[in-house]
């Protein structure tokens, strides 16, 4: 895989650059749909002999925008960047991904004047890949129509992409195109499975171990608790299979559990991962607290119930651990390690 550049801004951009081709977009999740724009991208610039760049955001437009219907984002920006970088198809990987800081003198450029200043003169954009339904410029002004015009008035090709319609693993297509609010929709519904389908892989929450009110542990189901200040749309609230990663890639299957306890009153609303099938019978024992760690999200259980009494608390809990390893298993990964 070759090795991408990361650009923070013009001022970062190498004087030999050289001629690029270039797509945009929010890439909110790097999902399915985003993955094919990419290929299409990394595909022309091979058959040109180009540099294939990403031009993204931060913070998200909709920060400036709606500050009051900003949407739950999927990725932070160094997962996105991560999942940008790792992207390789048949052709090759991308070259470079630019980060634009978000303001609101960037988002006065008239589309033309955006064009100008970032694709032909800052990128030297000799194509440029985007899906049909592309905006950009001043309110959004600037269409697929637009974008093909200044493609011809300042000499680089313009290249459509359709949409992307995710399969299931039946084999049935989705209901919903592949797009970042089809898997907000999915993950508000609690169905992390058809938002995996869209992503091209489990859709995970990633943030700080920290202490929390030790309840499972004093059941017998010590959890590592996700902070609060997590990156990544945390699903409705329940029980879900999955998985727990932390930054050096090592894994444990875990049961998940999404929300407020309500068999417990008085307790605020957490992410927090059983670990299953360990020797060890307290979370201390992987050295967790204070690293930052991955729970990926494989299927939905059920949702929160509240239970007369610890007792069938703790039978529905065993219960979990049970089917998160059937799950797994039944998904051909090994559970042990």
């Amino acid at each position: 895989m070759n090795s991408v550049q990361i650009f923070y801004g013009l001022e970062e951009l190498p004087p030999g650059l050289g001629a690029t081709a270039v797509t945009i977009g929010n890439f909110d999740g790097v999902h399915q749909g985003h993955q094919h724009v990419l290929a299409q991208l990394t595909g022309e610039a091979a058959r040109r002999g180009v540099r294939s760049v990403v031009v993204t955001f931060d913070p998200h437009p909709a920060f400036l925008h709606r500050p009051e219907a900003v949407p739950q984002l999927l990725t932070g920006l160094d997962e996105k960047l991560s999942r940008l970088a790792s992207f390789s198809d048949e052709s090759s990987g991308i070259d470079a991904v630019l980060v634009l800081k978000y303001t609101a003198e960037l988002a006065a450029h008239t589309a033309e004047a955006f064009v100008q200043k970032y694709f032909v003169q800052a990128l030297q954009a000799a194509a440029v890949v985007v899906g049909h339904d592309v905006r950009f410029g001043r309110g959004n002004s600037g269409d697929f129509s637009t974008m093909t015009q200044l493609g011809q008035a300042n000499g680089f090709a313009v290249v459509g992409v359709e949409d992307f319609d995710a399969t299931g693993p039946d084999g049935r297509q989705l209901s919903a195109r592949c797009s970042s609010t089809a898997i907000r929709a999915a993950l508000a519904e609690g169905d992390v499975a058809a938002a995996a389908v869209m992503l091209g892989r489990p859709h995970a929450v990633v943030g700080e171990v920290v202490h929390g009110e030790a309840r499972g542990r004093e059941l017998g189901f010590p959890t590592a608790n996700i902070s609060r200040d997590s990156e990544g749309m945390i699903p409705a609230d329940g029980v879900y299979a999955g998985w727990l990663t932390d930054t050096h890639g090592q894994r444990w299957p875990a049961a998940i559990s999404v929300g407020s306890n309500p068999t417990f009153e008085g307790v605020a609303r957490v992410v927090e991962a059983h670990v299953i099938d360990r020797e060890q019978d307290s979370v201390e024992d992987f050295n967790l607290y204070g690293q930052r760690m991955r729970v990926e999200f494989v299927q939905r259980l059920r949702g929160m119930v509240a239970y007369e009494g610890v007792e069938k608390l703790i039978a529905q809990m065993r219960e979990d651990v049970d089917q998160t390893r059937q799950i797994l298993r039944t998904a051909g990964t090994p559970i042990t390690q």
